[in-house]
């Protein structure tokens, strides 16, 4: 998985000013005890016989030795050099993105701020040796000890201390973004010895966080005032990792350069990867001047998830000639959920009768085939497309136990793995589905008043907001509105700017927005800050919908309790079904592959990862 520019140059100041350390070194038994009280504790050389670990796998064992030299899914002969210019659609008012505040440039982390460990994207969900060379942990998983390497380096020469990772935990579990916050709001104490950093995580009961901590960004205390870092800033950040920000125009745009000193550019898990020693993105408000940018080689590689432009407006003489490329990538993930989100906080949209009815108006036939060349596929879950999908899968022994507390909570047609997104006949004017959603208004009292859908007590009009923020996206909710206006509802479609979104989504001030959410192979606890009863409430979460099923936190805890891989995907798979049986969204659509247009000179590895292409990996031809 990740902000207006107001005060900036006092915000730069105080973040510059070094602060008293968080966690100072304690020199005799009485601050010891006293540390000890506040979850914090040195434990001297001796205390634990360590059993370090190259790797950690979420489930099952790590599928490269520690003596690997290299991944399939990179060149390590990948020659380095030369400048990326990579667009972007909106705009940024910060560099922090480890904060709810504003909105972040793209890839501060991992261009700069690294983590303890990194992804294996051969995996599910493994990670192997970054900032720590190796990990320890039990077969309960109530601790896990990192063990850093004395390499690791920040970009201003200074070392990463555990001192830096006690700091970083602390500083995101307090003022972090509010996954961060659930997250490390769990490790009971952390202890120091030597270059060693140990979790406690008695009581968790989570064997995902020991993972969840090896993804944590490691901050430099020397650099960051705590009593600041929530407010947002365009002060270039120091980290440890392989690019510096060397040039900031805030909203327009962001230039990495890569640090000839990187400290970690020899190792295995990154062999072959930040080639470029540039990278720049570039920032556009609006979809076709993004697109006619790439046309005139202002940037280099373009994703593009239109299917109507993809297949008519790439027809340009540097394509045509060879010096653009277009190419179709195949990944394994999930296929993202794209939709339009009920927010069931409001009235309007509490009955799930009126959600499904709704869903029913939806023609994706009449869409596809009118605006998207019939090249989207429908999606019908929130895992579509993997093992982890109940699509097409009866409800498996383990599934049916796990959901038996809950009688009624998931459809039988979900649980059957029988239940499909309701079909068209794409003419725009379907009248039995029509039929069928006037049904559910009737039931949750709404009836027809001419051309009016009313509320039948009050006699209030069925109305609602459908928030947008750009011009793709209000084209498919004009066609959605049109769609609802037949059963008599009025959806108005309204379109701001990318700032004014992200602050009424962060907040939840709309009726419906349309939302993407990306899922991986080993889903874990970010599905709390998506899903669970207490995210509902909870400003910055990603529970769009206000989704607040207690069923939901029972398959989520079970997914984060599972030690098999069975055990896990019949968890995940009875959390898809009762996602689907909420009708919280109303689900649009997919495609089957990634799509990139790339300028020839740029290059990539003639392997793919699981997870799709990899820029990290690119190069530029020389």
């Amino acid at each position: 998985m990740y902000e207006t520019p107001n005060g900036q140059n006092q915000t730069k100041r105080q973040m510059r000013q070094p602060l008293p350390s968080a966690a100072p070194r304690l020199t005799n038994g009485l601050t010891a005890m006293l540390a000890s009280a506040v979850g914090i504790a040195i434990l001297w050389p001796g205390t634990c016989a360590a059993q370090p670990r190259h790797a950690i796998a979420m489930h099952g064992e790590p599928a490269w030795a520690a003596n690997f030299s290299t991944v399939p899914y990179a060149n390590p002969d990948a020659p380095k050099g030369g400048r990326l210019v990579q667009g972007a659609l909106g705009t940024f008012d910060s560099l922090n993105p480890l904060i709810v505040k504003g909105l972040p440039a793209q890839n501060i982390r991992g261009y700069v701020i690294e983590s303890l460990m990194a992804r294996g994207y051969s995996e599910p969900f493994t990670l192997y040796g970054l900032l720590a060379q190796s990990v320890e942990t039990d077969d309960e998983r109530t601790f896990v000890t990192f063990t850093l390497d004395p390499r690791a380096r920040f970009s201003d020469g200074k070392p990463v201390t555990p001192d830096d990772v006690l700091f970083s935990w602390q500083l995101l579990r307090d003022k972090g973004r509010p996954n961060h916050r659930t997250y490390y709001s769990k490790v009971k104490k952390v202890e120091i010895s030597g270059r060693n950093v140990r979790f406690d995580l008695a009581g968790a009961n989570d064997r995902e966080l020991p993972l969840i901590l090896g993804l944590m960004p490691v901050l430099p205390k020397h650099a960051i005032n705590p009593d600041m870092f929530e407010e947002t800033s365009f002060d270039p950040p120091i980290g440890s990792g392989p690019y510096r920000v060397t040039n900031v125009k805030p909203g327009d745009s962001v230039t990495f350069t890569r640090d000839p000193n990187y400290w970690g550019r020899d190792l295995a898990i990154y062999r072959g990867f930040w080639n470029f020693a540039e990278v720049r993105f570039d920032y556009y408000r609006d979809a076709n001047a993004y697109f006619e940018a790439f046309k005139k080689g202002l940037y280099d590689v373009r994703a593009e998830l239109d299917p109507s432009r993809w297949s008519t407006q790439y027809d340009f003489p540097a394509l045509r000639d060879g010096r653009v490329v277009k190419e179709s990538f195949p990944y394994d993930l999930p296929k993202p959920l794209d939709a339009l989100v009920f927010n069931t906080r409001r009235a309007i949209f509490s009955d799930i009768r009126v959600r499904e009815g709704i869903g029913l108006l939806l023609d994706f036939e009449w869409l596809n085939k009118n605006f998207y060349f019939g090249a989207y596929k429908r999606t019908a879950g929130y895992f579509e497309g993997s093992e982890l999908s109940f699509s097409g899968h009866p409800a498996d022994t383990r599934e049916r136990k796990l959901l038996a507390p809950f009688p009624g909570a998931v459809r039988a047609d979900v649980m059957d793995g029988t239940w499909k997104p309701p079909s068209n006949d794409g003419s725009g004017r379907d009248r039995d589905n029509l039929k069928k959603a006037l049904a559910l208004f009737s039931e949750a009292s709404f009836d027809l008043d001419g051309t009016v859908l009313r509320e039948r007590k009050s006699g209030a009009a069925f109305d609602f907001e459908l928030l947008v923020t750009t011009k793709d996206s209000e084209r498919l909710a004009l066609a959605f509105a049109r769609d609802v206006k037949r059963a008599g509802i009025n959806a108005r479609v309204r379109l701001v700017d990318a700032v004014q979104f992200d602050r009424r989504k962060l907040t939840y001030d709309y009726d419906m927005i349309p939302y993407k959410w990306d899922q991986s192979l080993s889903p874990g606890n970010e599905q709390s800050f998506y899903w669970s009863v207490a995210s509902a409430d909870e400003q910055g979460t990603r529970n769009y919908m206000g989704a607040k099923n207690p069923a939901i936190d029972v398959m989520i805890e079970s997914m984060l309790k599972a030690r098999e891989r069975k055990d896990f995907v019949s968890a995940v798979r009875a959390l898809d079904r009762l996602l689907v049986s909420g009708f919280y969204v109303v689900p649009l659509f997919h495609l089957p592959d990634q799509w990139v247009a790339r300028w020839a000179f740029i290059e990539h590895p003639t392997t793919t990862s699981p997870f799709g292409y990899l820029p990290e990996t690119w190069w530029r031809k020389q």
